[in-house]
């Protein structure tokens, strides 16, 4: 669980970097899924866009997909959503104390 510190820290990270996943009338997929978790395991932090097409809102395809992956939804933004999740083994971005 992130706290308000974290979650503020990640935002600012996650400003200047583009959405690479869009999600559109198909909703959250396997291939979706599989893109999101080799780009967590990569980058540690993602952005997403869900177009106007998509049967779901920003957060609840945030939600659901932070749930398939395992990772925390750092924010939604109309239809813009930012998630985290720590690589296992080295971490490259280091958060603030809790």
């Amino acid at each position: 669980m992130l706290t308000s510190k974290q979650r503020a820290y990640l935002r600012g990270l996650a400003n200047p970097i583009e959405a690479i996943l869009h999600v559109g009338k198909g909703g959250i997929g396997g291939t979706i899924v599989k893109q999101a978790d080799d780009a967590l395991t990569a980058r540690e932090l993602i952005k997403g866009k869900v177009l106007e097409t998509a049967p779901e809102t920003a957060r609840e395809v945030a939600e659901e997909l932070a749930a398939a992956v395992n990772a925390e939804v750092v924010m939604t933004i109309g239809r813009t959503f930012v998630l985290y999740r720590p690589h296992p083994e080295e971490p490259k971005i280091t958060l603030p104390r809790k």
